[in-house]
């Protein structure tokens, strides 16, 4: 299988701090004999109290247990994302495939990428890297996932009206350019979000939100 994890961030000290936010509990009320006895929560955030980026549902829930529970739902669309120019959107692309729980982000090209805009929400989002677009096709193929391309070109359709198939992969391209040539040529399908005004597009990161929304939409449950 041509998919290579990313391996774990060798230097600790210069991974991006999860934002605090104005939202949040503080420390468990009553101190330690006062906690609860369940093996997801993390004694230092019972201690500190959670801030972290993560819906109530996940409040004083260790990392690695909030990523168990996801791969216990998630979704059966990935994610894919060209990555030539180093661009800025891919951490917030990063970011929505989190937040409509997509099974897994694959970055293709350059294995480093952006990460400032994913407010380290790839933390919890399964992210694989693919050195070409012909290895990305490779991976596809094998695991039986159609390429549903995403950029306004000649014969795309308006994504509402598009086949969107339940097991797929979305494919996205960089701010400005678009996808390769290559890319579009791998793709059985490609689609594009009707716009009204007179921008000839909408941002990158923008438009990922849509389609993924679009793909829960007609797919999620519950």
């Amino acid at each position: 299988m041509n998919a290579e994890p990313e391996p774990p961030r060798a230097d600790a000290a210069a991974e991006p701090v999860e934002p605090l936010l104005a939202v949040g509990v503080g420390p468990w009320p009553g101190g330690p004999d006062a906690w609860p006895d369940d093996p997801h929560l993390d004694p230092e955030l019972l201690a500190g109290g959670d801030a972290r980026n993560v819906i109530d549902r996940y409040r004083y829930w260790r990392m690695d247990a909030i990523v168990a529970d996801l791969d216990e739902h998630r979704h059966p669309f990935h994610v894919a994302i060209e990555n030539w120019q180093h661009d800025m959107n891919i951490g917030s692309i990063v970011r929505s495939a989190n937040a409509f729980l997509a099974d897994t982000v694959h970055i293709i090209g350059r294995r480093r990428w952006n990460r400032r805009g994913a407010m380290v929400t790839d933390r919890y989002q399964h992210v694989v890297h693919h050195a070409d677009v012909a290895a990305f096709a490779s991976w596809a193929a094998e695991a039986s996932l159609p390429i549903v391309a995403v950029d306004n070109v000649d014969g795309s359709v308006a994504v509402d009206r598009a086949d969107l198939p339940e097991r797929c992969v979305l494919l996205f391209g960089q701010e400005g350019p678009g996808l390769s040539a290559e890319a579009l040529d791998a793709a059985s399908g490609v689609v594009e979000i009707t716009q009204y005004g007179s921008t000839r597009s909408i941002n990158a990161s923008a438009a990922a939100a849509v389609v993924m929304y679009e793909w829960c939409r007609r797919w999620a449950r519950g």
